[in-house]
């Protein structure tokens, strides 16, 4: 299996749900395209940070992030 994008958003968001993620036992992933692109000198507004988990993970972790976009 393989990595499955559960969010795209700002970095405070991102962080966020990664710790509520990771409390939950379920391993993540950040890919900040923000500051990718800020040091290869591109500075592009509309990029977000991302958060990945495992395929597998699915299950364990649709509730944590149901809840989370419930409470943003």
């Amino acid at each position: 299996m393989g990595l499955m994008k559960v969010f795209s958003g700002s970095e405070v968001l991102a962080i966020a749900l990664q710790q509520r993620l990771e409390e939950a036992g379920v391993e993540t992933a950040k890919k900040d395209n923000i500051q990718s692109a800020r040091l290869g000198g591109f500075g592009q507004t509309d990029l977000a940070v991302e958060v990945f988990i495992q395929e597998t993970d699915f299950a364990k972790a649709n509730p944590v992030i149901e809840d989370f976009r419930m409470s943003i």
